[in-house]
């Protein structure tokens, strides 16, 4: 494949994941708290759609990175592409697993421990972490674009 279509599929791609993690929390995640009858039952219905797109974004940002080329068409898209799938990775593999493991320590809902548990206090920044790490990779992600978008001008 030569350069102009694989940076415009990457730039495709990398839209459409931008597009799936912003209806993802502007959508979704807010969606579940406001309708499902407990915060603990939309929490696992959220937490079950972030691996989704933590995976995706992960395997995405490598595909990007390899189709802009560190050294060819866009350096700054593939930079910013490792970028985003470093922040998904680190989400995916090693903020949620603890999340996971911390509520099913807690056994029940969290919002049923004080405030001063540790264990409410732990999750409570675990998912500060998680929610920084997706909006991380989308910032990361809106950049590589743009750095794709930029190398897919017409030449005059």
């Amino acid at each position: 494949m030569t350069t102009m279509p694989r940076l415009l599929a990457a730039a495709l791609l990398l839209s459409a994941w931008m597009g799936a993690s912003l209806l993802t929390v502007a959508v979704v995640a807010p969606g579940a708290f406001a309708v499902l009858p407990s915060r603990a039952i939309a929490g696992v219905m959220v937490g079950r759609v972030l691996p989704m797109v933590f995976g995706s974004g992960l395997a995405l940002g490598l595909l990007v990175a390899l189709a802009a080329g560190l050294r060819a068409a866009s350096p700054g898209a593939a930079i910013t592409a490792l970028l985003a799938s470093a922040a998904c990775g680190v989400a995916l593999f090693g903020i949620n697993p603890r999340i996971a493991r911390l509520r099913a320590d807690i056994g029940g809902p969290v919002d049923a421990l004080s405030m001063e548990d540790p264990r409410r206090v732990a999750f409570g920044l675990l998912h500060g972490y998680s929610v920084a790490g997706l909006g991380v990779a989308m910032l990361a992600a809106g950049v590589s674009l743009t750095f794709l978008v930029y190398a897919l001008r017409p030449r005059t």
